[in-house]
């Protein structure tokens, strides 16, 4: 290859740990060059930084505004076979204009409009849906309809068929988190389209799904069930059971018990009733409930997360931005940056009088990779 064709471009220069500059180390470089190599000792200050050095930004999308935005979207742009979905994704400013929240997690608003259906398909991708708001969509996973309600957790593995349906005169939002920009970068991704309209007995509307009725009974795990498929069997976390863990947790402290992670911050990990791991393989979800005028400790970890306000108010810190928040608000934490939150909640604006805050992120990828760390402020290092 010519000294002109090659994308690798090497600079000699004056500094500490660096080769004097001769006209010899000139030509060695040009040499590099020509052959496509690159010296560690040009790139080690890059390749190997001290602390991860996130591509992503702290950002935050106010949910007003993308509610607005997916409504308008919902007159104007049909659902179908080219688009597929109604969502409007997330985009971290500093990835480019990627559709990415971060370079591992895909977040978006989807709509769906009254009666409407969104068409089958299925992807190695895994997805899961959390309802902030709203009712009356029933998601179809391999042709057990779902219904989606205010506060659930709706989990799917990937390569699973899937469809929805809106059976009410009301349209419905939600918003959907995929592993997508992880199966990007991996160059392991399919994607399959199936059936334009499901059927009728996919159409109709269970109070609960199949899946439900199987495996969704605590500490339970039905003795006809095998060896399961990675991603847990249960396809929805219902918010009564959610809201029920987080208020217990909260009262048995209040009691003088050790039930919460700090004082005043209860949460909760949404998890595979199969096997007890994370609900999906390379995602973990989470519900956190911060007792009004808590604050919680800065924490910094490896790998990223996005969060939505599910209720009440407060502030957060993400590396040096703070917000203030309400319900429906999202955000980013990238890779190794602290994020704190202080609960503002009352009466007036939180069914629980707290914070509740939804949170997911890559962590089951990087503890695969044994790559995970994380680090509480004030803790011993």
């Amino acid at each position: 290859m010519s000294g002109t064709d090659t994308p690798v471009r090497l600079e000699a220069v004056e500094a500490d740990g660096q080769p004097e500059v001769t006209p010899g180390l000139q030509s060695l470089y040009r040499g590099f060059e020509e052959e496509l190599l690159i010296p560690l000792w040009t790139e080690i200050g890059d390749l190997m930084p001290a602390h991860p050095r996130s591509r992503a930004v702290p950002h935050l999308w106010r949910w007003d505004r993308l509610r607005e935005l997916a409504g308008r979207a919902g007159e104007l742009v049909p659902v179908g076979r080219g688009g597929e979905r109604r969502a409007i994704a997330l985009a971290n400013p500093a990835l480019g204009g990627r559709p990415f929240a971060t370079p591992t997690l895909w977040a978006a608003i989807q709509y769906l409009m009254p009666g409407e259906d969104a068409p089958e398909h299925r992807h190695t991708q895994h997805a899961f849906r959390f309802v902030v708001e709203g009712e009356g969509v029933w998601t179809v996973v391999d042709g057990d309809p779902v219904p989606m309600r205010r506060g659930d957790f709706l989990p799917q593995a990937g390569w699973n068929w899937h469809a929805h349906h809106n059976a009410t005169a009301e349209p419905m939002a939600w918003i959907d988190g995929l592993d997508i920009p992880f199966q990007y970068v991996t160059e392991a991704q399919f994607f399959e389209f199936g059936r334009d309209r499901i059927s009728d007995a996919e159409r109709t509307t269970p109070d609960r799904s199949r899946s439900e009725r199987l495996w969704g009974h605590p500490g339970l795990r039905p003795v006809s069930a095998g060896t399961t498929a990675p991603g847990s069997p249960l396809l929805a976390y219902r918010w009564e059971h959610t809201d029920r863990a987080l208020a217990d947790q909260l009262a048995l402290e209040a009691e003088g018990f050790g039930a919460t992670v700090e004082p005043g911050h209860a949460a909760v990990r949404f998890t595979d009733p199969a096997t007890g791991a994370d609900v999906l393989p390379t995602i973990r979800a989470e519900m956190h409930r911060i007792a009004r005028g808590a604050q919680t400790a800065p924490v910094r970890e490896t790998g990223s997360s996005v969060h939505q306000v599910f209720d009440g108010s407060g502030t957060v810190t993400v590396g040096e931005k703070t917000w203030t928040v309400t319900r429906g608000d999202l955000f980013v934490v990238p890779s190794w940056q602290p994020f704190s939150a202080r609960s503002e909640a009352g009466a007036t604006d939180s069914d629980s009088g707290s914070l509740d805050l939804f949170r997911f992120s890559d962590a089951p990828v990087f503890e695969a990779l044994h790559l995970h760390r994380t680090h509480t402020e004030g803790a011993a290092r």
